[in-house]
């Protein structure tokens, strides 16, 4: 009798367990469907990466700093390092 109760209690586990499970696919949408981005995300497109000579570090081609020759670094103190 007591295999049979524990039996009950697996399988009750289980079912729980799987209609959770189905409820949070259904929330999603269809499959297939995309998935849904954050408030603004649709508007930033992605951004043209640049590489300080200097550090080698990769930064955002807005946030870079214009050299001399044309070359654009991460911050003022690298820029000032090329010039001399």
């Amino acid at each position: 009798m007591k295999y049979l109760l524990v039996l009950a209690i697996v399988l009750a586990v289980f079912w729980y367990w799987r209609a959770n499970r189905r409820g949070d696919a259904s929330r999603e949408g269809p499959a297939g469907a995309a998935p849904k981005s954050p408030p603004g995300a649709a508007t930033r497109q992605p951004q043209d990466m640049v590489q300080c000579p200097v550090c080698l570090v990769h930064l955002p081609r807005t946030d870079a700093l214009p050299g001399p020759g044309g070359r654009l670094y991460c911050c003022a103190e690298h820029r000032l390092r090329a010039g001399s």
